[in-house]
């Protein structure tokens, strides 16, 4: 049951590679300030917020949020 999503960007990434793309844009504390869990603005690190966003609906999708919100914008940018 393999459909395809040509127009979902979240199709296929894992929320590994989300959370360190976000990284590498914001940095944790920018990521802190977006999205004030205690898993960005505490001691972050890769591992320790994949295990609080994989149990916790509501800041995985502010996560993914935040992520097409970074995808938009550089897609802006590049138009302009």
């Amino acid at each position: 049951m393999n459909t395809p999503q040509p127009r979902n960007p979240l199709h296929g990434l894992t929320l590994e590679a989300m959370l360190a793309e976000l990284v590498a844009h914001f940095g944790w504390s920018g990521l802190g300030e977006r999205i004030p869990i205690r898993c960005f603005t505490h001691d972050p690190s890769i591992s320790s917020s994949l295990r609080f966003l994989r149990r916790t609906p509501w800041a995985r999708e502010k996560v993914e949020s935040l992520y097409l919100f970074m995808l938009r914008e550089r897609a802006r940018r590049l138009r302009d």
